[in-house]
């Protein structure tokens, strides 16, 4: 599982793609997230989950409503979307190493949902508690967290990715053949 010398700018290609993949996600996830718990908790709860997502960085007092409502919010988008461009850009830099899924959009959507999936598990279940951000697993809807992460997340990611692969999960020599055909 290596890479040529040749191929190494896939990796950065693939790492960029995935990066404003990422980004993409990250949007609608977080548009998912504010409109679920709206809808779960009431129209007051709109804006919880990036509260949630501030209080990794501004603490857990970011979460009380007495809370000003515009720094807890710019901070939690501030470092939802820097994850998601992160997480993004790994998943597209391990995609430079799996050729059969660059090529295969099925293969990519599959994948790219089990990454979300693995992001919650390792983020909520593993990160969280250590780190003393109970209000993540104790705090949240279980589905909404699955669905969330795997389809409005790691399944848009994937498509981004997928979309925008055209040949690019083709070995250099035949994306260099392909592009002097054109």
């Amino acid at each position: 599982m290596s890479i040529e010398a040749g191929e190494r700018g896939d990796v950065v290609h693939w790492a960029r793609r995935g990066f404003v993949g990422g980004l993409v996600a990250g949007v609608i996830f977080a548009m998912f997230e504010m409109i679920a718990a709206a809808v779960l908790m009431g129209p007051s709860a709109f804006f919880m989950p990036l509260r949630m997502i501030g209080a990794i960085g501004l603490g857990p007092a970011a979460l009380e409503p007495t809370y000003p409502l515009l720094p807890a919010a710019a901070a939690g988008m501030a470092i939802h979307m820097m994850n998601s461009a992160v997480y993004g850009a790994a998943f597209g830099a391990v995609v430079a190493f799996l050729p059969a899924a660059a090529r295969q959009r099925s293969v990519l959507l599959v994948a790219a949902t089990l990454f979300g999936v693995l992001l919650w598990v390792v983020n909520f279940f593993v990160i969280a508690p250590i780190a003393g951000w109970r209000w993540f697993p104790d705090g949240t809807d279980h589905l909404v967290q699955f669905v969330a992460h795997a389809f409005f997340y790691g399944t848009l990611l994937g498509a981004y990715v997928g979309r925008r692969a055209s040949n690019a999960g083709a070995p250099l020599h035949e994306r260099i053949a392909v592009s002097r055909l054109r």
